[in-house]
């Protein structure tokens, strides 16, 4: 097997462009372009169906593509495709746990195949074990762990060769809410700790609460990319709510900010007399929150709370994509 070259430098851990793969005449991937930043979490999300698992599966070396250019962790995919399998990490949809072995026999498992030294299996699995809280556990088989612990254990076995760049694909399906945020909170740590990660989910959640930045993925095409608060930028619907200690502040911001002074006669009004409340629309930007502010200021307005309200991510999935999330997690 040949050695892999050196890396170029690197200004993105992963770089992808007019990336393209047909499965007969069905196109999955329409020529698409992704640049992700070291060091940070990068979530691919879409509809089922449109190309997540096989942009991660053609990234990682497992597929081939049909046209594109790709680099990842600073080596390219035609030159060399090894370079990339020494820096990456693969946890996919379905565990690769060993059923036969036990959590401390997978991980030296997975050490052996990484072909590193008998002492570095030893110290590595045994420090994996316990910062992923399986230490009481390592000698059990794995039909005995609950499905936190064995998603735990599979992202332990990839942190095994201690890659650079991880793909996680859709790594908390079936886990109950306690056992994804255990899982959330063990890839903050990776990327506090330098690694780049490269995320697909059904759990638009977990992409709000871990992406730096998203890609949205449908028919083939990003159709939209962006931090999760630009994204929600996109959809319609947000506001700042105002609140004021009296009615009369209340009366007097309506006015200086163009609101008729009456009472809310439906939920959506601007006025909420009852709780001293005034709703302006807002895209949550800081010119507008400032434009706002400077408004009020200069009618001598005091407002005693401000809070912004976004639509979420599920508004913006269902705007982008006209798909359900609900729909798409079946």
């Amino acid at each position: 097997m040949p050695e892999s070259c050196s890396p170029s430098p690197i200004s993105a851990a992963i770089s992808v462009r007019g990336l393209r793969r047909s499965f007969g005449a069905k196109v999955v991937l329409d020529g698409i372009d992704l640049e992700v930043a070291p060091g940070t979490v990068h979530a691919l999300l879409g509809p089922n169906g449109s190309g997540k698992t096989t942009t991660v599966n053609i990234l990682s070396t497992l597929i081939r593509r049909d046209a594109g250019e790709v680099r990842v962790g600073g080596f390219d995919l035609d030159d060399d495709p090894q370079g990339i399998r020494g820096v990456i990490g693969v946890t996919g949809q379905f565990s690769a746990v060993d059923s036969l072995l036990t959590g401390a026999e997978n991980l030296r498992l997975m050490g052996e195949l990484n072909h590193l030294d008998p002492a570095t299996v030893t110290e590595r699995s045994t420090r994996l074990l316990d910062d992923f809280g399986l230490a009481d556990a390592a000698g059990a088989l794995p039909a005995t762990y609950s499905g936190g612990m064995r998603r735990r254990l599979d992202l332990a076995m990839t942190l095994m060769s201690t890659p650079r760049v991880i793909f996680l694909d859709e790594p908390t399906t079936g886990l109950d809410p306690r056992s994804r945020r255990q899982l959330w909170g063990m890839i903050r740590d990776l990327v506090s700790n330098g690694v780049t990660v490269f995320l697909t989910t059904q759990y638009l959640e977990e992409a709000d609460g871990l992406a730096d930045r998203i890609s949205v993925l449908d028919h083939g095409r990003i159709i939209a990319e962006g931090s999760p608060a630009e994204l929600k930028r996109l959809v319609p619907g947000g506001h700042v709510l105002l609140e004021f200690t009296d009615a009369a502040d209340l009366t007097a911001a309506a006015v200086a900010l163009g609101h008729v002074a009456r009472e809310a006669d439906d939920e959506g009004g601007p006025i909420e007399r009852d709780s001293l409340v005034l709703r302006i629309p807002s895209d949550g930007s800081v010119e507008s929150i400032r434009s706002v502010l400077a408004r009020l200021d200069h009618e001598a307005v005091d407002v005693a709370a401000l809070s912004v309200h976004l639509p979420d991510l599920d508004d913006v999935f269902l705007a982008l994509t006209g798909s359900d999330t609900k729909e798409t997690a079946r």
